[in-house]
């Protein structure tokens, strides 16, 4: 069972990591946004269709992603979401300080020590 402790602060986590998260995946190709919520959800990144439309709502507005409407055969036009120049130096700029911090972090909590489960 996951103390409430626990869960807040990976739920925090999750959130901070998300729209970096969302710029990875659209670093090969171009997605739109359900794509994007149901791989970020089977991640475990983010809680469900919800929570992705907004978060790429700012990645627009901070011009980090640009999007394009394209026919669908399998119902209504989608949008589909790109990273701009801008997105690809936030991604370079958050893998770099992303492998910093969990360094960091692993050299502090130990990342080889067995968890125990009690």
């Amino acid at each position: 069972m996951i103390e409430k402790s626990e869960s807040s602060w990976l739920g925090q986590l999750r959130r901070g990591i998300a729209d970096r998260c969302v710029l990875a995946l659209l670093e090969d190709q171009e997605r739109y946004g359900f794509d994007l919520a149901k791989t970020l959800s089977q991640a475990r990144i983010i809680a469900g269709e919800g929570t992705i439309y907004p978060l790429l709502s700012r990645l627009r507005r901070d011009e980090l992603v640009e999007t394009v409407w394209r026919e669908s055969t399998e119902g209504p036009p989608r949008r589909y979401y790109a990273l701009t120049p801008g997105g690809v130096d936030a991604l370079a700029q958050f893998r770099r300080q992303w492998t910093q911090f969990t360094s960091a972090v692993n050299d502090l909590i130990g990342d080889t020590r067995e968890v125990s489960s009690e």
